[in-house]
């Protein structure tokens, strides 16, 4: 039986006002520039010599890169969700309040999943580096 852990800030923030919704996106927004430039420093420290030739360092170099494209889908989801705000606010056609609180809910469930894998990658990349 799979069961669904509800998280109590996740169900307030979901029914708080639309102006909430947006300054957490915001934040999503700064979040992902902050990964970014994280996995620019991890990028420096993989770029070392000693880490280029071996297995282990080249696979992270690669997680690397795939990190910098994800942050950019992420990105683009969350700036759509914004426009996707503008339009609720507008009130155009076709768009409901339901359809953008769910919208949100997704989002949220991505920037946590994504939270703890990059937090994974830095414990590979501390506990690799360390080893050197």
């Amino acid at each position: 039986m799979n069961t669904i852990i509800s998280n109590p800030k996740t169900e307030l923030l979901l029914g708080a006002s639309l102006t909430v919704l947006h300054q957490e996106s915001r934040e999503w927004l700064d979040t992902v520039d902050f990964w970014r430039d994280e996995v620019k420093f991890f990028a420096t420290i993989l770029d070392k010599r000693e880490v280029k030739k071996s297995e282990y360092g080249r696979m992270l170099n690669h997680l690397d890169k795939v990190h910098e494209n994800l942050f950019d889908y992420l990105t683009e989801d969350i700036k759509r969700h914004e426009n996707l705000l503008a339009r609720l606010e507008r009130g155009e056609k076709g768009i409901s309040d339901g359809e953008y609180r769910e919208e949100h809910r997704r989002l949220h469930d991505s920037m946590v999943l994504f939270e703890n894998d990059i937090k994974e990658f830095k414990k590979m990349v501390f506990g690799y580096v360390k080893k050197l």
